[in-house]
């Protein structure tokens, strides 16, 4: 047991060696969309932590201004897991560059029933095909349910799968649902979140709570992960946005846009 804890959080690898990005142009008609959840008291929750609280401490008319007071663990919503997240040696928030919070990536559109595992045959079948240096966004349709009981029962990758994305040198994997690893009332004693270690070890990062994926399915895109810059911090609530891109090479064709993710 003892030696247990003393290992606990050591194992940073250091960042991927990653190729300088392949050149994309937007399409003109390839606006900004929006791929966040709005923060409030009822974002969902797990057991182990805090309920949010927003609430104004000032309002006028009675006061001279608006001002709003905001507590929820970072965690929380949409946002980015810092590799300090499971590596107390790896770096925090504010030490993690910012070309690996912005840049050109796929929107995967994989269909899982509840519980489902997203395994290494799954991420070979989808399109377009993945490029080093690439962030990768899964689609799965899991953000439709954000405010039902449903969220909870998300899919999830396999460790295999997770290594998968490190062996392709992604630089950050986005998922429209709680967590990449099992959903939480599936998880037995002594869990230990193989999938966040796995890719955080690499610092691959890790963004959750992805949403309005949908038109993006199928697509190459330019993704910004706009994370508050906290000291010391294992993770940032984040405003994350992305637009459709369309490549030099072969170009593929994207999903329906009206066809829900």
């Amino acid at each position: 047991m003892c030696d247990s804890n003393v290992r606990r959080g050591a194992g940073w690898k250091g960042w991927l060696d990653l190729p300088e990005p392949a050149p994309d142009r937007a399409v003109d008609e390839g606006a900004w969309i929006d791929l966040t959840h709005p923060l409030g008291n009822n974002l969902p929750t797990v057991s182990f932590f805090p309920k949010p609280r927003f609430r104004q401490i000032m309002m006028q008319p009675s006061d001279p201004m608006n001002v709003t007071e905001m507590q929820m663990v970072v965690h929380l919503g949409t946002h980015v897991d810092a590799p300090r997240h499971f590596y107390s040696d790896g770096p925090a928030f504010h030490e993690i560059p910012l070309e690996r919070l912005h840049g050109s990536g796929v929107v995967w559109r994989i269909d899982k029933l509840d519980y489902g595992l997203i395994d290494v045959a799954d991420l070979e079948r989808a399109s377009p095909d993945v490029r080093a240096g690439d962030i990768v966004a899964l689609c799965t349709g899991w953000s439709a349910y954000f405010s039902e009981a449903r969220y909870h029962r998300h899919p999830c990758l396999s460790t295999a799968a997770a290594e998968w994305l490190v062996d392709k040198r992604v630089k950050l994997l986005a998922v429209d649902f709680t967590s990449p690893d099992l959903a939480v009332n599936r998880r037995q004693p002594g869990f230990d979140w193989p999938v966040h270690h796995v890719l955080l070890r690499h610092g691959v990062l890790v963004c959750e709570h992805a949403a309005n994926l949908h038109s993006l399915a199928g697509c190459r895109a330019e993704f910004i992960f706009a994370a508050l810059n906290i000291e010391n911090s294992d993770g940032s609530p984040a405003r994350v946005m992305a637009r459709r891109l369309t490549q030099y090479d072969k170009e593929k064709s994207c999903r329906n846009p009206d066809d829900p993710c």
